[in-house]
């Protein structure tokens, strides 16, 4: 496991703890240096208080499996990838999972790991679940399904707010976009310069109440099939064998 060495911290700010007493600054408290991603052609609309509410509550929700996934999750031919795995015709993009071990995992994608999510999902899965499925299988398939609205226009798949939830065909609940809290953006700028790979981050530098923070960051190929179809896949470097995560976005 690997730990990125802490950014200093300023003078003077403490965090206070569980039982009222001041600890060491936390995660949120550090400086912020993260670049926006450049502005986007499509629009997205702001969410309405609707929705925040309805956002508010899935967080609150039993996390429940059930039986269901009907979507074929292929993967990319052979015939598509050059030598380093790389898909023909793809963007290559920067994929982080993070999450507190009993929390919900997190996943957010980056222009390039100095720059702030421009998408950023939270899956109603624990990440402790989550990575012990990625060592043990070695392959995971997360499908996420919305139907499509009568008035969608020219809005894609990514746009959506919400969508059903599948790993490796198993119905987990829900997947939720969110904008990314002063929490996601501490673990990303700790993060920064962190090309690929994995490890945790003590207490004391994310929420000394929640515990450690494990993360996962590595390359991901994205392609868009349209405007309904999108998929993530993620590389290993250098070709070598490891576990396999693919992520597809369908809107039907």
């Amino acid at each position: 496991m690997t730990r990125p060495p802490p950014p200093p911290l300023p003078p003077g700010d403490a965090a206070v703890d569980s039982d009222g007493t001041e600890t060491e600054s936390s995660v949120h408290r550090f400086p912020v240096t993260l670049l926006q991603p450049p502005q986007r052609k499509h629009h997205r609309s702001k969410p309405t208080r609707l929705l925040r509410s309805f956002r508010s509550a899935f967080r609150s929700l039993p996390i429940l499996a059930a039986p269901g996934c009907h979507l074929p999750a292929a993967a990319p031919h052979h015939g598509s990838c050059h030598r380093d795995g790389h898909v023909h015709g793809a963007t290559r993009t920067t994929g982080t999972l993070f999450g507190h071990r009993k929390a919900r995992i997190t996943l957010a994608f980056q222009d390039n790991p100095r720059s702030v999510p421009h998408l950023l999902l939270e899956l109603a899965v624990p990440t402790a679940r989550f990575m012990q499925d990625m060592g043990s299988s070695g392959l995971i398939r997360v499908a996420l399904e919305c139907e499509k609205k009568a008035g969608a226009g020219k809005s894609r798949v990514l746009d959506e707010p919400m969508w059903s939830a599948f790993v490796n065909g198993r119905n987990v609940g829900y997947a939720a976009r969110r904008d990314p809290t002063e929490l996601d953006l501490g673990v990303m700028q700790l993060l920064h310069a962190v090309s690929m790979g994995a490890g945790v981050l003590p207490g004391d530098m994310t929420d000394p109440a929640d515990g450690e923070l494990t993360y996962m960051r590595a390359y991901f190929d994205r392609v868009v099939g349209s405007k309904d179809s999108e998929t993530f896949y993620m590389l290993n470097p250098d070709g070598n064998a490891g576990p396999e995560l693919s992520i597809f976005f369908v809107r039907i």
